[in-house]
């Protein structure tokens, strides 16, 4: 090795170590800046930040939030009268033949 980068490994050490020791004493302030910033990005790539920049085509969709205002109750449902059942026995005695 060289000593330039014997220089350069040994100034990112040091670096390194600061950041570790600045880390080590603020470890909530870092993780909840950790967590700020993972929600912003996060927002950002859902927000579309990552889709390249063309212009509107005519088919582009974009979603929305619908909500649903109070209205008139539904109609209620008509009675359901099933058909005959066909597979249980006939019974003779009711038979209107005679």
């Amino acid at each position: 090795m060289q000593s330039w980068q014997i220089k350069a490994l040994k100034l990112e050490v040091s670096a390194l170590d600061a950041l570790s020791d600045f880390i080590w004493q603020h470890a909530l302030c870092c993780l909840a800046g950790g967590i700020a910033f993972l929600i912003v990005l996060l927002a950002w790539v859902l927000g579309g930040g990552l889709r390249r920049r063309f212009k509107q085509l005519p088919g582009t969709v974009y979603p929305a939030i619908v909500i649903r205002l109070p209205g008139p109750p539904p109609p209620q449902p008509e009675d359901f009268d099933p058909p005959p059942n066909f597979s249980a026995p006939y019974d003779h005695d009711d038979d209107d033949w005679d």
